[in-house]
């Protein structure tokens, strides 16, 4: 006999608007109360009467992984209006695309991310680490905006692994545009009313205007590139010589992805670095701890190898993105009525796994407000539920550039906390959550050479 499935209980709001003025305000705090108050599976209503729109916040660790996981990947899409958005102004790239347009991307670029390949970008990286430890060494001790100041190294880095030679002519660019772009995504993706992108408002002529100088020199780049004989290591010229059989993406295809993976991948590891070290501002013990790690295996120029001893600092890493996962809600539209963990779920529904909830929850973390990086050792890692940390999404959508990541962030943090101190004043960091999680009035911290 099959069970008959439940309707998504709703999640108690005024009348007028719903859960619209919370949402703005902190819809992080609201989805950790509507997971202890209505349950795992909860709908949110925003918005006046009339304009209404709804969605589901998935809160159980087995409500990711049937969203996630490749059973999931039919039933629920990239469809929603953040994904539309981001499609619009930043291009049909591999985090946005879809069905075959997908899978034609992934053979192209899977190639350019095994392990392997990352590692062979060790060096760019390390020598991006000295630049900026060299320019943060030439400045006074003191307070500063964490955020800010692991945008200057991660942009910069991000920019010479993919465009080399032509880092210099992007870095300004990205440095203008990439703001306003990332900022309407936001805006546009979680606004109850948007107008098409071609309507004369200013947000949108603003958003035209930095769409198209930023396209224009990568279209330039890749034009040259093209036409040159010359083969380069960097990303840019990889993605132009990749073939499969003897297929080869397009010049826009190969633009679109160079910028999603800006868009998605610079930013994360930004905020990864940035909370690992505000939280180990704020436990000296800790950072003693990655300090004398870094001390033994930092003997020279940091390689990819040396990242594979980095088993600390990686934990450390680890417990940070859970605590602050730099996508905290991912967001998919429902394709059919479908079962959610014995809730039924209609067609056309968004339908939001939050890892900012899961990976809070007491029943997969005990103490989950601590921070803890022993919670990652490996032998703990084993008997985790696969969908208790996924701070980097998961199953066949999961991001491909996890491990470029990882390997980048490590070699940073192990090299920061060699160099500097890090001491965090008290008090917490006001948190908004759009596409990703962002620092409303920066991240402080004292940072002090060490010598």
């Amino acid at each position: 006999m099959t069970t008959a499935l439940r309707e998504v209980p709703l999640v108690p709001a005024p009348r007028l608007l719903g859960s619209l003025r919370e949402l703005l305000r902190d819809p992080l705090g609201l989805s950790v109360r509507a997971n202890r108050e209505c349950g795992d599976v909860v709908r949110f209503e925003v918005g006046p009467p009339g304009l209404r729109a709804s969605f589901i916040g998935g809160y159980h660790p087995d409500a990711a992984a049937a969203v996630l996981d490749a059973s999931g990947s039919e039933k629920f899409r990239k469809e929603t209006n953040p994904y539309n958005e981001m499609r619009k102004i930043f291009g049909n790239g591999l985090v946005t695309s879809q069905d075959d347009d997908w899978l034609r991307q992934k053979r192209f670029i899977q190639p350019l991310f095994t392990t392997r390949r990352v590692d062979g970008y060790a060096a760019t990286m390390a020598d991006e680490i000295e630049r900026y430890v060299s320019e943060r060494r030439s400045r006074p001790a003191g307070i500063v905006d964490l955020f800010d100041e692991m945008t200057n190294l991660t942009l910069p880095l991000a920019v010479q692994i993919l465009f080399g030679e032509d880092a210099g002519r992007m870095t300004q660019v990205l440095h203008e545009t990439f703001p306003v772009m990332s900022r309407a995504v936001t805006l546009r993706g979680f606004a109850a009313v948007r107008t098409p992108l071609g309507f004369p408002t200013p947000l949108n002529h603003r958003v035209r205007r930095e769409r198209e100088r930023v396209y224009r020199i990568c279209d330039e780049i890749v034009e040259q590139r093209r036409a040159s004989d010359a083969s380069t290591d960097d990303l840019v010229g990889r993605l132009v010589a990749a073939r499969d059989g003897a297929d080869a993406l397009s010049d826009s295809e190969v633009r679109d992805q160079i910028l999603i993976f800006l868009f998605a991948g610079q930013e994360t590891t930004s905020l990864a670095l940035t909370f690992a070290l505000w939280l180990l501002g704020r436990h000296p013990e800790i950072q003693q701890r990655v300090r004398a790690e870094a001390d033994e295996v930092l003997t020279g120029s940091p390689t990819s190898e040396d990242a594979r001893h980095l088993a600390y600092t990686t934990m450390v890493l680890e417990e940070a993105t859970r605590l602050y996962p730099p996508v905290p809600f991912l967001g998919r539209r429902s394709s059919a009525e479908v079962d959610l963990c014995g809730y039924r779920i209609p067609a056309g529904a968004d339908v939001a796994p939050s890892a900012w909830v899961i990976q809070r929850r007491p029943d997969l973390f005990e103490n989950p407000e601590v921070f803890d990086p022993d919670r990652f050792s490996p032998e703990r890692k084993k008997v985790m539920h696969k969908y208790a940390w996924f701070p980097f999404g998961h199953g066949p959508r999961g991001c491909i550039g996890q491990h470029f990541a990882m390997l980048e962030a490590s070699l940073a943090l192990a090299r920061l906390v060699q160099q500097f101190d890090f001491e965090t004043p008290p008090g917490q960091v006001r948190l908004i959550s759009g596409v990703t999680l962002m620092p409303v009035e920066g991240v402080p911290c004292q940072v002090t050479p060490r010598w």
